[in-house]
Formats: structure tokens, sequence, C-alpha cells
């Protein structure tokens, strides 16, 4: 590969990547967010929608609500778009240490279909969401009074004036709150047209927080003491049942294989007198290549690409990047950093192939990209259709799938080809420490739960024990409204998981070879993986018992991506349990003679 290639990579990487994080990001109209009395304080509003379905949102002036002549539209960066932000100008004008009080928005006129609009919006809960200063602000936009127990009895009211309550330090803006006023509602209850007047006011008062704790608020509600308390309970348990669990098996572990090397020792003298038994007499079957080696590289390379993806974010959110409300910077960095981790999938699937002597290499490098990315782009598609046909804020523009389409086809698929590249002159064999026979050795019947699918019930069941806990404030803060940002724990408990899954694999793959069943490269791989099966279980009663989301939309959302988190999920954890299994089978196989 000469230079000219690399080169035309490196700067189309570098063009894209300055593209995702400036499709021109928004800022303030100060940029160091310093004003003088009487500035005008950037005020965006983003979007609205029902408040138990978190995907399921719509433009702000999707609602008949007092609008511009001209709606001026913010740019945003890539992560802000696939976040489904929408901003706009706020008709609302802030200007900095100006109080108002009931100052007129508009005076509108809201026909029958605007009333029929609203009322279906308050029915449902809808919130509205904007950005002062960068500062996130919410607040619902009704209310239903259920004076009768019938349906028909209830009464729909809208908030017809807000308030603003601004705190601010010097010449900074440090706090802000909106609050609605209950005397001032609008009857929506029946189908006939209102007069409104739209009205709001503003309060700034001054403070001592200092600007840069002014965004520590946001994330106080995720490491109050209670939900500390519950979290580090969470790992005191998940270590000691790993503790207990890893003391057990090793023990158990140690002691038998210490029996199997004495047993074996001595029986070598006479070895054909006995008849053969135990995970020793399967070394000339046990390095057999597995079948469909391709499609198993091809997992392997995938896995990892996604182990380096999730270690990276961690390193990121541990110094701080995704502070809450930076918007967009989460969806912006796995967009980035999976189109610069795929050269590792192509050299990891590429190398390990051709260790296994496989001959179409190419091949295998397109099933690599497409592995993850197939799945993952046939849901998209789905589902942004649904979000077109709702005319929800989750449709991605054109342009912004354009982008998506250049990164994949300028950054990742040249780093996969030169990673595959990389791997196929690597010239790496696979070290087996016995030489396989020419002919497989027969597997003796088994029980029913030494069958692959029990196997794989056993491994992930303990896994997904040491998350479960951490599982539901993550999804409460992914499909919800709740802030995650204690990222510590949430590593503590990523190593845990990485560690009991490695170990159990390690565990059930030295039963397998006991049991004299030497097909476990497949096997070691699904029961590592299978944790994600029970991830996308979880996903279930997560939607049915602890949440209030409804609708096609938002369901379709929630268990369409869960489908592909979980499956990237799969991948990961199964190349964590192949390869801590592979170590354990090259270590007792090194430790006995081969012929």
């Amino acid at each position: 590969m000469g230079r000219e290639p690399m080169d035309l990579v490196a700067a189309a990487a570098v063009a894209l990547l300055l593209l995702c994080f400036g499709i021109a990001g928004v800022a303030s109209d100060a940029s160091d967010h310093r004003y003088k009395k009487g500035d005008s304080v950037p005020l965006y509003a983003n979007k609205v929608g029902p408040f138990h379905n978190p995907s399921e949102t719509y433009r702000y002036f999707d609602l008949p609500f007092c609008a511009p002549e001209h709606v001026t539209e913010i740019r945003e960066a890539l992560g802000e778009v696939l976040n489904g932000d929408r901003l706009v100008d706020a008709p609302y004008k802030l200007n900095f240490l100006v109080d108002l009080d009931s100052k007129q928005l508009c005076k509108k006129k809201l026909t029958k279909e605007d009333v029929a609009k609203f009322r279906s919006a308050v029915t449902k809960d809808y919130y509205f969401q904007m950005y002062f200063d960068d500062l996130p602000i919410w607040g619902f936009i009704g209310k239903v009074d259920k004076e009768g127990k019938d349906l028909g009895d209830y009464k729909y009211y809208l908030y017809r004036h807000i308030h603003f309550d601004v705190l601010y330090n010097g010449d900074r803006v440090i706090e802000i709150a909106v609050h609605t006023d209950p005397s001032a509602l609008v009857d929506l209850t029946e189908d006939k047209e209102i007069e409104v007047d739209f009205t709001y006011s503003v309060k700034w008062k001054e403070t001592s927080t200092p600007f840069e704790k002014r965004m520590e608020k946001y994330s106080l509600t995720s490491s109050q003491r209670r939900h500390l308390e519950i979290h580090w309970f969470s790992i005191i348990n998940s270590c000691v049942t790993v503790l207990l669990l890893t003391g057990f098996l090793a023990t158990i572990l140690m002691r038998v294989l210490k029996n199997d090397f004495v047993k074996y020792a001595h029986d070598e003298e006479s070895a054909e007198e006995q008849e053969e038994t135990g995970w020793k007499y399967i070394h000339g079957d046990v390095f057999r290549f597995p079948k469909n080696k391709s499609l198993f590289a091809a997992c392997l390379g995938s896995g990892t690409q996604l182990f380096a993806l999730t270690v990276f974010i961690f390193v990121l959110a541990l110094i701080g990047v995704f502070y809450p409300y930076n918007r967009g910077a989460l969806f912006t960095a796995l967009v980035v950093i999976y189109a610069l981790t795929s050269g590792i999938a192509g050299y990891t699937a590429t190398s390990f192939y051709c260790q296994l002597e496989g001959t179409n290499w190419v091949r295998n490098l397109l099933l690599t990209g497409c592995l993850f990315c197939g799945p993952l782009f046939l849901t998209f598609c789905f589902l942004n259709t649904v979000a077109i046909v709702y005319s929800a804020t989750a449709a991605l523009p054109f342009g912004t799938i354009v982008v998506i389409v250049l990164i994949w086809t300028l950054v990742t698929s040249p780093l996969l080809v030169l990673g595959g590249i990389a791997g196929k002159n690597s010239k790496n064999e696979f070290q087996a420490p016995c030489r396989t026979k020419k002919f497989p050795r027969e597997i003796p019947p088994l029980p029913w739960y030494r069958g692959t699918l029990p196997q794989m019930a056993m491994a992930g069941f303990l896994p997904f024990s040491a998350i479960y806990i951490e599982l539901y404030y993550i999804f409460a803060s992914v499909w919800g409204h709740s802030i995650y940002t204690i990222y510590s724990i949430l590593f503590i408990v990523f190593i845990i998981l990485l560690v009991v899954t490695a170990f159990i694999t390690i565990a059930l793959t030295y039963f397998q070879l006991a049991a004299e069943d030497h097909e476990w490269w497949w096997r070691s791989f699904l029961c590592g993986g299978s944790t994600g099966v029970f991830v996308y279980a979880y996903c279930l009663y997560y939607y049915y018992a602890r949440s209030d989301m409804s609708g096609f939309m938002q369901t379709s959302f929630f268990f369409g991506y869960m489908a592909c988190i979980c499956y990237g999920f799969f991948l990961m954890l199964g190349m964590v349990g192949f390869r801590a299994a592979l170590l354990f089978v090259r270590h007792i196989y090194r430790s006995i003679k081969c012929e």
C-alpha cells in the first residue's frame, strides 16, 4: 500500500470528522457566555412531545404556538441531529438583567383544529424543551383536570402564561427555571374557536454560584446519597458474588485439573490398557478449526471493534466529556469512534481467518463490515420510515444521511480494508499445543442440559445478575428523563461483567471438554454472548413493568434499537468469552504431553 492512498484516507477522515463535530455546532450569540445589561441572551426552542415517550418528539412549532413570520432554524452538529434536536429561535425575548411583568407574546385566534391539536397534546402529557444560553429548560404545555370519574367529565386546559426565573453571577447566566401560571388557563374542552392572549414574565436574581459549576445541579439527581447507596450496594453485592463464585470454581477447577494431571501422568505407562476418557484424550480434536470459520472470524472482529469502542467511550466519559446536556456529544463520539476503529475489526477478523487457514479473505472482510452495520442499517431504515410517517424529529434529514454514508464510504470502509490487508500480511500462525488428527473423534451422547441452549442460559444468568440493578438506571436515562453521570461506578460494573463472563465461559468450556465434546469454539462464543439475550429479555420487563411508554413509534424505536444494542453486546461479550476460553484451553493442553 503506497503513501498516496493512505494520505487520501487520512485527509478524508480528518475532513469528515471535522464535519461531524461542526456541521456547525450551536453556539450562543456570545461565545464566552458574557453579557452586558440589555444584551439579548439566546433562547432556542427545541422540541415538544409526550412525556412518557422520549423518542416521540416533534418540532416546537408543530403545535400552534405564537410563531414569528420567518422561523430561524439553528444549524446543529451531527450528534444533535441524531439525538432528535431541532433548534429554532424561540418567540420569547429575554434580555440580560431586564425584568418583564406579564409581557404579551401574541394574541392568537385558535381555530377548532388548533384547539383539537392542543387538547390532544395535553391529553398525552406533552412537554416542551428549550435552551437558554445552553442551559436546558422544560415545562408542560397544559393540564388535565379529572373532576369526574368518567372520561367525558374531564377538563383540558392550556397554560397561556410562562414565568422565567433567571439566576446570574456578574455578567453570566447561571441557572434558569420555568414556571407555568395555574391561574392563567385556557379551556380546551370544547371544539370551538378561542382567542388566546399568550404572555410571559421574567425575573432576574443574583447568585454566588460560579459559572464553572452551573451544570452541576443537573448531575445531582444521579449522585444523591440514596442513589449512590443503591449503586454501591449493587457493586458490593456483585463483587461478593464474583469473589465467591471465582473462589468456588477456581478451587474446583484447580483440584480437578491437578487430579487430572496426576492421573494422566500416572496412566501414561499403561495408556494402551485403559479406556480413553476425559479432556486429555480429545487433544487431537480440541484444536480442530470450527465450522463456518469465516463467520466465526467476522464475529470476533466485530466483537473486538465494539469492545474497543466501549473502552474509548468509557475513557471520554471518565475525563468528563459527556457532562449533562452536552448536546449530541455521545452520539457524535459513537459515530466517530466506530468509524475510526473499523480497522481493528478488519485486522482481527482477517488475521484470525488466515490463522484458521481460510483462503477467501476478501469475502471474510465484506462479512465483517456488514455483520453489525447490516442489521443496524436495516433497523435504521425501518425506524426512520416510521419517524417520517409520524413527522417526528427522530427522522433524519437527507443531508445527515448523506454525511453518515460519506463517513462509512470514505472512513469506515477504507480503514476496514487497510486493517484487513494488514491482518492478511501479518503471517501469524495459529498456536496449537497439540497436533490435530486427520479424522474427528466421535462425540459421545450427552444429556440435554449439556446442549447449547441450556449452557447459554447458565452462562448468561450470572453476568446479567451482576449488572441488572445498574441496567435500570441506564434505561431510565436512555429511555426516560433521568440523568446518568456516575460513569466511574458504571466502569466498575463493566469490569465485573467482563470478569464474570470470562470465568463462567472457562468453567463451562472445561466441563464440555471433560465430557469429550471438542466442539467448544462456537459454544464458548455463544455462552459468552448470551448475556445480550438476557438484557433483551430485561427490555420486555422494563417496557411493560417499569415504564409508561406506549404507541407504535415509541415501541418500535425501543425494541428496534435495543435489539441492535443487545446484538452488539452479544458480539462483544462473545469475543471476550472465546478469548478467555482459548487462553484456558491452550494452557491446559500445554501442561500435558501430546503425541
